[in-house]
């Protein structure tokens, strides 16, 4: 529709005239030449606040322009620039349908710690058009036709007797297969009774932490940035938590000395969300801090994801006793599946499987049964090289996009992973800003503020696996247009 008409139409409105009932819409209070965007504006608050839920239909277009006494081209335009944003939709006879609804954004910036992890709760239950978050790996590329064929083998293999409780340390057979997977993959040489199976590495992260104050461990160091849910899994096991700096190199181990901790939660193999390796110095120099007493939490993150260089060895694998490992299939099938396990010091052993035995009874057998056969018939490593090559050209897709359309953008952490972190040195605005208006566009992504500990340059972290080469290059293009009305550029 174009503004002439919009201009047109204002001016047949006489003062008489009430707003529609819906929503309780008064045309009277939009700008002279500017309705379109008011009403448009008007819906995407009520969609922000709940006031229209997702699955609610609008008003025929038609029946809401005679309510408003406008034309019916107006509201059209107005229904199309949310469809833009992917907030509604059109589903034919069935009318236009809201589809997507972010949450309210963070007032004040950056919001206080546990805040934060509300958001982080809040924006993964989010439908979005278009879907960006970090942590998410290609969910279409599940092996269904493997998984269903293992699956048929497990169960014709099982005695009625396999059906009762199962060992709360993990099935014996997934426990052979994870050493065995683990030595093939990381290098770590475990015995399989040095396995616990797990739900994923937050559960790890909830018994280490209700495990090891018994031995004197009240304070861990935290990577700063560092994963926000993996140090609220800490603080709600009732840890101290303190932030330490990584740089180019990594952890700052001077830093973490400094810290008093007697523990660090670290993803040295791909830091997240930085993407940085822990380089050889700093790994000898955190060896000797842990040779000293402290002790090390190896969050194995994306460590199987490498496109640009050559793999790191776990730091499990060079000193067992003073490291606990943490590793899960969530990043590399599906997070759906809650399968990880955990490696303790020998000394720590026996009250982690005892932590877990009192959290579930153990994880369900069947699953644990059928990723057995999954890694010991060499399924799951084909399974990896083939999303290898598929998240690759996504993340190429991402770094032209990036490059093309967010300009003062700089990029870390290329070479692995299943994201890209992106920072503009420099800038004045909010990243929380940047994100809450990326969400209003149909798009998905994390500020980088709910990661850091201190303050820093606004950033994003922006995950490239999940979807199509196709669909990250137009993600990231809203997330230009995003930027640019934060920093002032206006639409794009």
């Amino acid at each position: 529709m174009s503004r002439s008409k919009d201009t047109a139409d204002q001016g047949s409105i006489k003062a008489s005239e009430a707003g529609s009932d819906f929503l309780q819409l008064d045309i009277r209070q939009a700008p002279p030449g500017g309705r379109t965007e008011w009403l448009a504006d008007r819906l995407r608050a009520a969609i922000a606040d709940g006031t229209l839920p997702v699955g609610s239909r609008l008003p025929a277009g038609r029946v809401l322009a005679a309510e408003l006494r406008v034309s019916r081209g107006l509201v059209t335009e107005a229904y199309q620039r949310l469809a833009e944003t992917g907030q509604v939709a059109g589903r034919g006879r069935g009318g236009t349908v809201v589809v997507a609804a972010p949450p309210p954004p963070p007032a004040g910036g950056r919001p206080p710690e546990a805040e934060r992890g509300g958001l982080v709760d809040a924006l993964r239950a989010v439908p979005c058009r278009i879907d960006l978050s970090p942590g998410v790996p290609d969910l279409t590329a599940f092996p269904r036709t493997a998984w269903l064929q293992a699956e048929r083998r497990v169960l014709a293999a099982l005695t009625p007797a396999d059906f009762g409780y199962g060992n709360p340390q993990g099935a014996p057979a997934l426990r052979e297969a994870v050493a065995g997977w683990l030595a093939r993959s990381r290098g770590i040489r475990a015995d399989p009774g040095e396995v616990v199976v797990v739900a994923g590495v937050a559960q790890a992260l909830g018994l280490l932490a209700q495990v090891l104050p018994a031995h004197g461990v009240r304070r861990v160091a935290v990577e700063d940035p560092g994963s926000l849910g993996a140090r609220q899994q800490l603080e709600h096991g009732g840890l101290d938590t303190v932030g330490v700096p990584v740089d180019g190199a990594g952890l700052d181990v001077a830093a973490l000395r400094a810290s008093g901790a007697q523990a660090v939660l670290m993803t040295p193999a791909h830091q997240f969300p930085t993407g940085v390796v822990l380089d050889g110095e700093r790994r000898r120099d955190l060896l000797d801090w842990a040779a000293a007493g402290g002790l090390v939490v190896e969050d194995d993150y994306d460590a199987e994801h490498r496109y640009d260089r050559a793999p790191v060895p776990a730091l499990r694998a060079l000193a067992p006793e003073g490291v606990c490992y943490a590793g899960s299939v969530s990043k590399l099938l599906a997070p759906a599946l809650r399968l990880g396990w955990l490696l303790v010091p020998g000394r720590l052993r026996d009250e982690v499987v005892a932590a877990k035995r009192y959290a579930d009874l153990g994880n369900p057998v069947l699953a644990q049964l059928v990723l057995a056969r999954l890694m010991e018939s060499g399924e799951l490593e084909r399974h990896l090289r083939f999303v290898r090559r598929r998240h690759r050209r996504r993340r190429d897709a991402m770094l032209r996009a990036v490059a093309a359309e967010l300009p003062g953008a700089r990029v870390h952490g290329a070479a692995a992973g299943l994201h890209l972190m992106v920072t503009f040195d420099g800038a004045s605005f909010a990243d929380t800003d940047l994100a809450a208006e990326a969400l209003a566009l149909g798009v998905k992504a994390h500020p980088l503020s709910w990661h850091r500990v201190r303050p820093g340059p606004p950033g994003l972290v922006l995950g490239y696996a999940a979807g199509p080469a196709g669909e990250i290059e137009e993600g990231v293009a809203l997330l230009g247009r995003a930027l640019a009305k934060c920093t002032g550029g206006g639409r794009r």
